[in-house]
């Protein structure tokens, strides 16, 4: 195959580049399975232990942006051709124009922005080309890398459910976080001016 040229690619910025989930992503996936702790942060609960068999079932239904599913679901790579975590954009509701977004980072390379450039590239594409207008999502409490991501982003805490999800023995409280298209354009604003025209 011919080598692909990202110079102009719309899914791309200085950190990460987004593709379609893909068939072979099914042994990243599994491995990311066994990290409990983030497995939680993402899924609110606890999983049973994963297999290939189920693990290859679960990303077979989501590969090419398979229709149906009510998500779109992304690999994020570096720049370098890694797969470095996953992410979806997902409780698309049209008439009213809200959204929200799962992801989870490899815990290899959590801590280099990753998360936060993945999430830019998947806010620019909901809020100026789907015409979406709000974000909406919740972060366990005590998840403080999320809740660094999605204040870096422009998100405002709206609110908090207290004591919604059980897991080891307790009850943990959500908080509820929000992102109008507004407020994310001013947060872009704030960055330098090369980087906010990036794509």
């Amino acid at each position: 195959m011919t080598p692909i040229n990202f110079e102009s690619y719309y899914w791309q910025n200085d950190l990460v580049r987004l593709r379609a989930m893909a068939e072979g992503d099914w042994e990243t996936s599994y491995h990311n399975r066994f990290d409990s702790a983030a497995r939680f942060l993402l899924q609110s609960e606890m999983e049973l232990p994963p297999t290939v068999a189920g693990e290859q079932e679960a990303v077979r239904q989501f590969v090419g942006f398979a229709p149906g599913t009510g998500r779109l679901m992304f690999t994020i790579e570096n720049l370098a051709g890694e797969n470095v975590g996953a992410f979806n954009l997902n409780s698309i509701d049209e008439r009213n124009g809200t959204f929200s977004i799962g992801i989870q980072i490899d815990r290899r390379h959590r801590g280099k922005g990753y998360g936060t450039a993945a999430m830019r590239l998947l806010l620019r594409y909901a809020f100026f080309e789907r015409r979406l207008h709000k974000l909406n999502n919740s972060v366990l409490a005590g998840n403080a890398a999320s809740a660094r991501m999605f204040e870096k982003l422009g998100a405002v805490v709206e609110g908090r459910r207290r004591e919604t999800v059980f897991s080891g023995g307790r009850y943990h409280d959500e908080i509820l976080v929000g992102l109008t298209r507004e407020e994310f354009e001013q947060s872009e604003a704030r960055l330098q001016p090369d980087d906010s025209r990036r794509t």
